[in-house]
């Protein structure tokens, strides 16, 4: 796989990879063609594996990669990071203001964000959609990094991508899932249950391709653009995963979950990175 993608540019490299996690998304959809529920315990342990794998991928992905070449460029490390992480949670603070959008256990009188009168399912979609924007910004980060050949990190390696990618696409799964189950039920074909689900993915492809296009201009915007997408993601994992997981009484449960998400990402990106 690594020998394939390396024949390609960072770019393509990118939109490859948030192909793959958008396929996963829709993979995760699918499961409403063969039922109309899933048990809340699987749900929340799902949400929390989810959950996991972003604080992990978070941490060793992106921040800490990011605090180490800011300290080989010259820069501040510890203040590059503080600027670029709380940069990315107050990005997704005010998208959350602003973006019309409602969590998977609520209904509609609880949407977020400007206040319209669409449809559940749009608000639903929304609200995954707003999730998926850090994760494919985070992928084509990534693989934006590989266009500056830095020698002094692994975790900017061909590797080290591709760790990121399957840990993003793990966690799609449940994502895809807590959009088109909760349609499934409320009385929406299989089809549009599907369709819902697996397109609040779309968004990732077009912010890897803006990620990589961003970090291949300058090699110094890197280290702030890693700790950007690592705040982005654990805003969203504490702000909406995390309280999901454990909206159900699955407290203990979920919390394992998520502590094997982040272990399961920790594997990933150190055995491979």
């Amino acid at each position: 796989m690594i020998e394939f993608l390396q024949a390609f540019s960072p770019i393509t490299q990118a939109l490859f990879a948030t192909l793959f996690t958008w396929g996963v998304t829709a993979l995760g959809a699918g499961l409403v063609f063969f039922t109309k529920q899933v048990h809340p315990k699987l749900m929340d342990s799902l949400m929390g594996f989810a959950a996991g794998v972003m604080i992990a991928a978070s941490f060793w992905s992106l921040l800490a990669p990011g605090i180490e070449m800011a300290g080989h460029m010259g820069q501040t490390a510890w203040l590059t990071a503080v600027i670029g992480f709380l940069s990315g949670g107050v990005f997704m603070r005010l998208a959350d203001r602003v973006l019309p959008h409602v969590h998977t256990n609520l209904d509609v009188r609880h949407s977020e964000g400007i206040k319209t009168s669409w449809q559940r399912s749009t608000l639903l979609v929304l609200a995954i959609t707003l999730h998926n924007i850090p994760e494919g910004a985070a992928v084509g980060i990534a693989y934006g990094a590989l266009a500056h050949n830095l020698d002094y990190t692994l975790s900017t390696s061909m590797a080290g991508a591709i760790a990121l990618t399957l840990g993003i696409g793990l966690q799609n799964i449940p994502e895809g899932l807590a959009v088109a189950m909760p349609l499934r039920r409320q009385g929406q074909s299989k089809r549009r249950a599907f369709f819902f689900g697996q397109i609040s993915a779309a968004v990732e492809p077009v912010a890897a391709v803006f990620g990589a296009l961003l970090v291949m201009q300058s090699v110094w915007i890197l280290p702030y653009a890693l700790a950007f997408a690592a705040g982005a993601m654990i805003f969203v994992a504490v702000e909406e995963l995390i309280p999901e997981s454990q909206s159900h009484g699955n407290t203990d449960l979920a919390t394992m979950a998520t502590i094997v998400g982040f272990t399961v990402m920790m594997c990933l990106d150190v055995g491979l990175g």
